[in-house]
């Protein structure tokens, strides 16, 4: 059994719309004021609240504001879970010190089992008679331990199982890969493929300057800025949506055909200090590429390899194993003046990974 999410668009209906949104702005409120007395507590006496201290705090509160009573209290509690979970890895530096909700950016509630039901394929959430309608486009988890709510900027809605299902494993085969991935092409593999990169959001970068330009000019507060703040989402949700279309039918392909995977463990933060590639290499998504390949091959049964960022892989000839050193980016082919070999650059960058990928997979270090 692995933990998978699926993730669906829902449709509510008027009253439906209205208890989330009721629901969103409480677990909003929660977050925000429990956010604004932790930091108080620690920055003026040291102290470490903990979920079982923010809870207590909560009951608290809800003495105060009543109409905190009109909404599922899982969603308000789980809103704690999840700011303790943001706390506990920002002292374990692995995130950023928990931030202050906004109404205007992405809302979202997470119920667990006992706040929601699915009977005869229908879902229902507490404080809700009715069904929640959702485009079931692919089977539900085998086990469902919890659901999230969310509506985007765009004024979409979506509900998201969380839970464990078994997936089946994958035949086994002798293929194994190396991916180089870059800017001109957004991906080069091993076997000499070259996959061009979609450059999804500078298609769409001048329409979307156009977009924003208008809503600059829009009052604050105006009906016609929030129209004009629902174009610049709505593209926005767009590009992402394409972005992540390719990424997932890319590294799914790439799973199904190969037993082992190799790619090399980018500096994706230290590669956007590069101003004039910053732009490009946040449209690429290469850490998220690679994320979705490293979850893959755990649930299909394949071997992935992250290579080493300071191994030389564009120095080496593959054919000879001869070092010839570093290059100017500028420099896309290349003759080993060992063996006399025709390089291209990341053709030779790949089979390099490739090869120091199976290595390690035989428990040899290079």
């Amino acid at each position: 059994m692995v933990q998978c999410s699926h993730k669906y668009r829902a449709y509510p209906t008027d009253a439906q719309a209205k208890l989330l949104a009721q629901t969103f702005g409480c677990a909003r409120f929660v977050w925000n004021h429990i956010l604004d007395w932790r930091s108080k507590e620690y920055s003026l006496n040291g102290t470490r609240i903990n979920y079982t201290k923010s809870a207590a705090k909560l009951t608290e509160i809800k003495q105060e504001f009543a109409w905190l009573y009109d909404v599922s209290n899982v969603a308000l509690q789980q809103a704690l879970r999840n700011q303790d979970r943001a706390f506990s890895n920002f002292f374990a530096k692995r995130g950023k010190y928990p931030a202050f909700k906004s109404k205007h950016d992405k809302q979202s509630i997470r119920l667990m089992s006992n706040a929601f039901r699915i009977k005869g394929g229908k879902l229902f959430i507490a404080k809700s008679d009715e069904p929640l309608a959702f485009v079931q486009s692919r089977p539900l988890p085998e086990k469902i331990n919890s659901l999230t709510i969310s509506k985007d900027a765009a004024g979409r809605y979506f509900v998201a199982f969380q839970g464990e299902e078994d997936k089946s494993l994958l035949p086994v085969n002798d293929k194994s890969i190396g991916i180089d991935l870059g800017l001109s092409h957004f991906a080069v593999t091993s076997d000499g493929e070259k996959i061009e990169a979609p450059k999804i959001f500078r298609k769409h970068e001048a329409k979307l300057a156009r977009y924003q330009r208008a809503l600059s000019r829009k009052q604050k507060g105006s009906n016609n800025r929030n129209r004009a703040r629902r174009k610049v989402a709505r593209l926005h949700a767009k590009i992402a949506d394409t972005r992540n279309d390719f990424l997932h039918k890319l590294s799914t392909s790439i799973i199904r055909e190969n037993q082992t995977v190799s790619v090399e463990d980018l500096n994706v933060v230290g590669l956007q200090k590069n101003h004039r590639l910053a732009k490009s290499i946040a449209d690429a998504s290469w850490s998220e590429f690679v994320r979705q390949l490293e979850y893959k091959s755990a649930w299909y049964g394949r071997t992935f390899v992250k290579i080493s960022r300071w191994y030389p892989s564009s120095q080496i000839c593959s054919s000879c194993g001869h070092r010839e050193g570093k290059k100017a980016l500028s420099v896309r082919e290349w003759t080993c003046p060992e063996c006399g070999s025709i390089h291209d650059r990341d053709i030779n960058a790949a089979i390099n990974i490739n090869t120091v990928g199976r290595t390690e997979i035989n428990g040899c270090q290079i």
